[in-house]
Formats: structure tokens, C-alpha cells, sequence
């Protein structure tokens, strides 16, 4: 009984090794799991493309005062437009009838386009809404063929690595039906390309970095205004997402590095022999709740 008494500390230190031993090996196993199970679903990691509105500043680089430029924004009267019941939606049919018209095109014409007009589409997205009218929205508009050319190479290089190793056979697949594939002919056909950059902080004055809240939305609702401004004047473009060609991309236009490449268009006329797929849009009641 002595015997027994002195050995059931020994048993018991025993028993809680064993259990440690097991919850180590499960929480292992759980890892392994939980890790599996990141790169099953995410299969790359594109650092530009990442939502940014969840950018922090180091603390050293915090500004202690309020960081825009004035304090006290002076507010003015606002005339609004105001349209007869007929008249609204009549416009609004017209507006939706010239953008139901937009098509994502791939066969784009190098027939010159003029200036003036990138540069009042580009006007145009710049007057979307931004959080903290922090504008944090820089669009590079490339026309020189030497860059336009070292621009294709990039993409088409990363995009054939996306395609056969990055993006998933689930993902290849889906777009079989769209005929794409890592051949971007129209990065150098398209008389302009437009590479959007969202800035995911600001500087001020001092050199201390500034916030730009919501910035990726904001970037975003800009590149939406920006589509329907080309439609609306009557260009064609695609739009790109170039993965994984961003770092590469900002050296190459000498962007800084708190500018992220969000969004690529080639812009243009398209092809007399353009085409494109066969799609139909979902109709009002799929895409409309009303309570």
C-alpha cells in the first residue's frame, strides 16, 4: 500500500505527459490542416492586389494632429439639377441603354485616339467619392511603344506562370469558354494603356504618412465611373487585373511605393473583325432585392 502511495505521483506525472503529448500532436495535425487548406484555396498571393483598407501606420509615423490640410472646411450652397418624372426616366433608360452596350473587347485597333479625350474620362473618375476626400487614386496613362512593349512582356510572362501554375485548373477552366489565355496582343495594339494605381497612404506636409481610409473601395468606385466614361465616348477596353506583375510594373513606370497596382485598361477602337463572347446579363429581379 506504502508502495503503491509513493508511485502515484509518478503515475500522474505520467498521464499528464501522455495528454500533452496528444493536444500537441492534434494541434499539429489541426496546422498542417489549417494550412492545406490556405494554399488549396488561395493558390497565390499577390500583394498589389490585396484589399488595403485594413492599412496600418507604424507608430513612430502616426501624426498626433488631425491630418488634412485645413481644419475648417468652408461649406457653399449646392444647386442641384432637378428633372421632371418624365425626363428622369427617360434619362435614366438612355444612360442604361448606352452602357448595357459595353463589352469587354480584346481585339482592340492601334487607330489614334485623341488626347483630349483620355484626358476627360480620366477628369471624370477622378470626381468619384473617396473616404476623407483623400483622392487616393493615380492613373498612369502610357502611350510610348518601348514602354507599351516592355508592359506585354511583363504580363504575359507572370500571366502564363498564373495560367499554368498559380490560378488552379478550376479557375483555367471557367475561363476556357472566354477564349483567354496569356497572350495580351492588345498591350501593344491599344493606342493608350491605363494602369490605375491605388495609393495606400497619403504623405503630409512633414513627411509623416498620411491615411487614405477605404482606399481600395474608393480606387474601385473611380475605375467604375472611368468604364462608363469611355463608353460614353465611344472607347472600347478590357479590364485587367495583372497578377502578380505589380512590383515589377511600379519600377518600370517609376511609381512610389505606397502606390499599388490595382487595375489595367488597354484603351482603344475595337477591330473591324473584333468579337466577343456570346454573354447575356441577368435580369432586374436576379440582381434586385426590394423590401
Amino acid at each position: 500500500m506504502a508502495l503503491f502511495s509513493s508511485l502515484t505521483p509518478v503515475f500522474i506525472a505520467i498521464i499528464c505527459v501522455l495528454i500533452g503529448v496528444i493536444i500537441k500532436k492534434t494541434n499539429g495535425e489541426k496546422e498542417k490542416r489549417d494550412i492545406k487548406s490556405k494554399l488549396t484555396s488561395r493558390p497565390w498571393v499577390d500583394e498589389d492586389l490585396k484589399d488595403g483598407t485594413d492599412h496600418t501606420l507604424d507608430e513612430e509615423e502616426v501624426d498626433e494632429e488631425w491630418q488634412g490640410l485645413e481644419e475648417n472646411v468652408a461649406h457653399v450652397p449646392f444647386t442641384a439639377e432637378r428633372y421632371s418624372e418624365a425626363e428622369m426616366i427617360k434619362r435614366s433608360q438612355t444612360f442604361y441603354e448606352l452602357l448595357n452596350k459595353r463589352r469587354s473587347v480584346r481585339f482592340l485597333s492601334d487607330e489614334p485616339v485623341p488626347r483630349e479625350v483620355i484626358d476627360n474620362v480620366i477628369r471624370t473618375a477622378g470626381t468619384s467619392p473617396s473616404g476623407a476626400h483623400t483622392e487616393p487614386w493615380t492613373f498612369v496613362v502610357v502611350q510610348d511603344p518601348y514602354l507599351k512593349r516592355k508592359i506585354r512582356e511583363i504580363v504575359e510572362e507572370e500571366e502564363e506562370i498564373n495560367y499554368k501554375k498559380r490560378m488552379g485548373d478550376r479557375w483555367v477552366n471557367d475561363l476556357k469558354r472566354l477564349r483567354t489565355n496569356w497572350i495580351k496582343e492588345y498591350l501593344d495594339t491599344a493606342p493608350y494603356l491605363i494602369l490605375i494605381f491605388k495609393q495606400v497612404y497619403g504623405r503630409l506636409p512633414n513627411g509623416k504618412k498620411k491615411t487614405h481610409y477605404y482606399n481600395e473601395i474608393s480606387v474601385s468606385i473611380a475605375c467604375g465611373i472611368l468604364l462608363a466614361a469611355l463608353q460614353n465616348a465611344g472607347l472600347y477596353t478590357v479590364t485587367s487585373t495583372p497578377l502578380n506583375c505589380g512590383p515589377q510594373l511600379r519600377v518600370l513606370l517609376r511609381r512610389p511605393a505606397n502606390e499599388k497596382l490595382l487595375l489595367l485598361l488597354p484603351v482603344g477602337y475595337p477591330k473591324k473583325d473584333a468579337t466577343v463572347p456570346a454573354l447575356t446579363r441577368k435580369p432586374l429581379e436576379d440582381i434586385m432585392v426590394v423590401m
